[in-house]
């Protein structure tokens, strides 16, 4: 049973090295690499054909194609009856494309395959963000967990089933895949051992930006309505309640609100102190003043995320309702 590893990229440049290595390093070689760049102005596409006489490759330049388009062409164009989806943004552990395949190989019932991926911190403020956005694996309830396309394992004829990744969305696209995949199939199977890592976001500034996408791309879709809802009671009316409260009646209104933050937070503390012994890549371990200032960032970044959400949900549901586009 044939195996394509797909992948689609813009402006990589030497980045993509990282993910070609690993590749290169799998107890299970694909039996063929298609990459889709949507129009790259850096070198990317060169630095991916250096690889050439090493991996199966083939490139295809689709110029404006965004991530959804890309992955649907990559797809149709593969040869393979097993199709293995990463980003080019990770790094992949060397069992990564056997174990994802594993369930598609010795099941002929299971249609797809939900890999798993964990943070691949550099800096202490990159060990921060990936404990506060990043659940552990024992966190993860097989029967519901819906996959990121960073790490992914499907058959063709499903892809094809459920007529592939929505391109009008720009993000999302691979929650929306998901459903889709989960409503013809019912759940993934989950290979929780194939796993990416993924460098977190390296700044608050570019951690904004990819939540105020992930949140429009969730407007434009019509995706977790009550999620967003709870997130604007608590931000809109609780919070300012309290504090209102706190203010005319007793300052009690304001240790509840703090002791209510405090467990919002308490999720992330925890993953981030089990990570404490990690090394980054220069060999050394998290100090106490690095302890101190990634305690610190983890409410930070909940709010900014939250903030970002909060902007970036009605400019996606405005999107929608002036196309008349609702998710299917």
């Amino acid at each position: 049973m044939t195996a394509s590893l797909i992948l689609t990229v813009f402006n990589e440049g030497p980045a993509i090295r990282k993910l070609l290595d690993s590749v290169l390093a799998q107890t299970m070689q694909p039996d063929e690499f298609v990459i889709v760049d949507g129009g790259s102005a850096d070198d990317t596409v060169a630095q991916i054909e250096a690889y050439a006489d090493h991996l199966p490759l083939r490139v295809i330049v689709e110029p404006g194609a965004n991530i959804s388009r890309g992955r649907n062409i990559a797809i149709a164009t593969a040869k393979g009856e097993i199709i293995a989806a990463t980003d080019a943004g990770v790094r992949l552990e060397p069992t990564w494309l056997e174990e994802i395949t594993r369930p598609l190989r010795q099941n002929p019932d299971v249609q797809a395959v939900a890999g798993f991926f964990v943070a691949d911190p550099q800096t202490p403020f990159e060990m921060a963000m990936g404990a506060t956005v990043l659940p552990d694996v024992n966190e993860i309830d097989p029967a519901s967990f819906l996959p990121s396309s960073r790490s992914l394992a499907l058959r063709k004829s499903a892809w094809a089933r459920v007529g592939g990744y929505p391109e009008w969305l720009d993000y999302c696209e691979d929650l929306v895949f998901d459903f889709d995949l989960r409503a013809h199939y019912g759940s993934f199977a989950f290979a929780p051992s194939a796993v990416a890592h993924f460098r977190p976001r390296g700044s608050l500034t570019a951690f904004f930006r990819q939540y105020y996408r992930y949140a429009r791309g969730d407007g434009k879709a019509d995706l977790w309505r009550k999620r967003h809802a709870i997130r604007y009671g608590a931000y809109l009316i609780a919070a300012p309640a309290l504090l209102v409260l706190g203010r005319l009646l007793h300052p009690v209104f304001w240790l509840i609100g703090l002791a209510g933050f405090a467990a919002y937070c308490r999720t992330p503390v925890t993953r981030l102190r089990q990570k404490w012994g990690q090394p980054f890549p220069d060999g050394r371990t998290p100090n106490s003043t690095d302890k101190i200032y990634m305690l610190a960032l983890v409410p930070v970044i909940r709010v900014v995320g939250d903030v970002a959400k909060m902007i970036g949900y009605p400019v996606g549901w405005v999107w929608r309702l002036r196309r008349g586009k609702a998710r299917e």
